[in-house]
């Protein structure tokens, strides 16, 4: 009789296999080592709760898929009514659409009552996208990639934001020395993204 080890193990390669994905690429979404995951597919440890619930999200099942030894023959049973792959991009998409238009009223609203033409609003709109798509990811997909990414707009976005704003708001001076602040935060997530979780 399979342990129930064994029966989460055997579930978890089994959705990964119908994904089409590696134990590398599964690894590389869940920022965990390829030797981890290959850990859990033969039983030999578990994820925590958490990630197992990130998993079963990730996959689209119930999180009773994973113990029931006869999973994969009634994987119907246990599949989730609605595409979260779908439904998570829409989400995406519409809260960045929020804040961009919030971005726009700002524009608007100070070139009609205050006259001033203050473009440099919509670069702030920059890693406030960033920032809301980096919750997001860490809710519905969890790519280490993405993060990598989204951090590096982030960054580079609000670096550039604060000096136009200091550019033509405070000193009418260009504020270059603030890039180099950039450089080190990227080198951090750079080796961060190279960097591997056990």
């Amino acid at each position: 009789m399979k342990t129930f080890k064994q029966n989460v193990g055997e579930n978890l390669a089994f959705l990964r296999k119908q994904k089409k994905m590696t134990q590398l690429e599964l690894a590389e979404q869940f920022n965990y080592s390829d030797k981890a995951i290959s850990k859990w597919e033969n039983g030999e440890t578990l994820p925590d709760l958490e990630v197992l619930y990130q998993l079963c999200e990730f996959y689209g099942v119930t999180l009773d898929f994973l113990t029931d030894p006869e999973a994969s023959l009634q994987k119907e049973k246990y599949e989730k009514e609605t595409s979260n792959s779908v439904n998570s991009i829409a989400i995406s998409l519409l809260i960045t659409s929020v804040v961009w238009m919030i971005v726009t009223i700002i524009f608007v609203y100070l070139l009609i009552i205050n006259n001033v033409l203050y473009w440099p609003i919509f670069i702030w709109g920059v890693p406030a996208s960033a920032l809301v798509l980096i919750v997001m990811n860490r809710f519905y997909y969890r790519s280490r990639l993405f993060y990598f990414i989204l951090y590096s707009i982030l960054v580079w976005g609000l670096i550039t934001s604060v000096a136009l704003t200091a550019y033509y708001s405070v000193t009418s001076l260009f504020i270059w020395p603030l890039f180099l602040i950039g450089i080190p935060m990227q080198v951090s997530l750079i080796l961060w993204y190279l960097a591997k979780k056990k």
